[in-house]
């Protein structure tokens, strides 16, 4: 019998019709959310300046110089020729209609999210906030902080919150390095403090993106961004743990969930791999879990979800050091070429990347770790610098191991397994007989 509807479902608004576009937007934070989103704002015809406390991010952009996967040096240099300017100095935003905040929400030694960041430019903003101003957080964090951090500090200007300035969340959807969905197609989540702040909120994202969805207020937004990155969290760790049994009873787990994958209900395919990288899987979910503990009880689905991601790069190198054994080399003194080093493929981006973990590991096993990224000129884990193989031929062919992390779009993946004398393939896209897969 199917469920009932919820009784206040998601406000829809593709359809509904902009409002005129009228004064400046300031940007604070230029990284992978928020120069996506300067774009975006530049093409809708805003007015638009970005503030950034990175003096080399901001002459760059000035430059006409892109930092980021997914947007181009001569796009960046498009929007500063229609007026867009980066800077350090946080005056212009007593110019802004519009303040976006996207800065960085690291995790902190507490384990819930660093707002350092956030307390930051909100004091900022509050110095120069003027009546009518919307201000939008969209750094993720857990539920509550834009009414419990944000409101107050704005409000220590003299001004309030759905009185004299628009205060709204809506949570950043940036995928980098991701061809099909970008800002505008992604549709755009938005809760206010108040419903007309929610209203002028949407009124803003509907000139930059095509669909904006309203919730019932700033928790819900929060909440909707966790819920959607624990999700994915959960259901990685899930094939991440059945991989390791898999293995044990001779099962590929591969071909599961190639078959599972047939099911038109029911059923999302997941994948396993060497762990989880990017802010978002890493990251996110324990600011749900850091918030859950302040209630007196565990999370306990993230934080098994974490036990077993964070165990994915250990486990690869023990599987490493089996493949070794069996072909009578020791891992100590082994030269391990490692195939991409960054988070996801044919990006640049490393955070949070695995193969940090996994090098680790093996430079304490005494390993010689030697790497191959063509996004990564140079590559430094804790301190030591990894050697860059420079012909990739000649170190596949030579490297006791050759370890697939990131499968890039320019590696020959049959070339590499042809080449490769002992190869391990921790993404599962090579069906070879000759090549072990996670």
């Amino acid at each position: 019998m199917p469920s009932d509807p919820p009784a206040n479902p998601p406000v829809m608004s593709a359809s509904a019709p902009p409002a005129p576009r009228s004064g400046n937007v300031v940007v604070v934070g230029l990284g992978y959310v928020g120069l996506p989103l300067v774009m975006g704002a530049v093409e809708a015809g805003y007015p638009v300046a970005g503030l950034d406390r990175d003096a080399d991010t901001v002459a760059d952009l000035n430059a006409g110089r892109s930092h980021i996967d997914g947007i181009t040096d001569g796009e960046v240099a498009a929007a500063v020729d229609s007026g867009f300017r980066a800077t350090t100095d946080p005056t212009v935003l007593g110019e802004a209609s519009t303040v976006v905040v996207c800065v960085p929400t690291p995790l902190a030694d507490d384990g819930g999210p660093d707002l350092g960041a956030v307390e930051s430019a909100m004091r900022a903003i509050a110095e120069h906030l003027r009546p009518g101003t919307l201000v939008v957080l969209e750094s993720t964090t857990y539920p509550g902080t834009t009414e419990e951090i944000v409101r107050p500090i704005l409000e220590g200007s003299g001004l309030r919150a759905g009185q004299d300035f628009h205060l709204a969340f809506s949570p950043e959807r940036i995928d980098p390095g991701n061809p099909t969905y970008g800002l505008r197609n992604t549709p755009k989540i938005v809760g206010g403090h108040t419903e007309s702040c929610a209203e002028r909120c949407a009124a803003f994202y509907r000139h930059v993106v095509d669909t904006v969805v309203i919730s019932k207020g700033t928790r819900e937004a929060e909440m909707a961004k966790l819920l959607e990155n624990t999700y994915r969290h959960i259901n990685i760790a899930l094939v991440n743990e059945m991989a390791k049994f898999c293995q044990e009873l001779g099962v590929d787990i591969w071909d599961v969930i190639r078959c599972a994958a047939t099911k038109p209900f029911g059923f999302q395919a997941f994948y396993p791999g060497p762990g989880v990288g990017g802010h978002c899987i890493p990251i996110d979910p324990n600011y749900l879990s850091y918030k859950v503990r302040t209630l007196g009880y565990s999370f306990r689905f993230v934080e098994l979800a974490q036990e077993v991601n964070q165990s994915m790069p250990g486990y690869v190198v023990r599987r490493v050091q089996d493949l070794l054994n069996e072909h009578r080399r020791p891992l100590r003194g082994s030269t391990v070429l490692l195939l991409g080093v960054t988070y996801k493929p044919d990006v640049h981006d490393q955070r949070e990347s695995p193969a940090a973990h996994v090098a680790r590991y093996l430079l304490a096993w005494g390993a010689d770790v030697v790497y191959h990224d063509p996004y990564v000129p140079e590559w430094t884990v804790g301190g030591a610098t990894i050697r860059r193989a420079e012909n990739l031929e000649t170190e596949l062919t030579t490297a006791d191991i050759s370890v697939l992390l990131q499968p890039h779009s320019s590696y020959d993946l049959p070339s590499i397994a042809k080449q490769a004398a002992l190869l391990f393939d921790t993404r599962g896209k090579i069906e070879d007989d000759n090549v072990a897969r996670l």
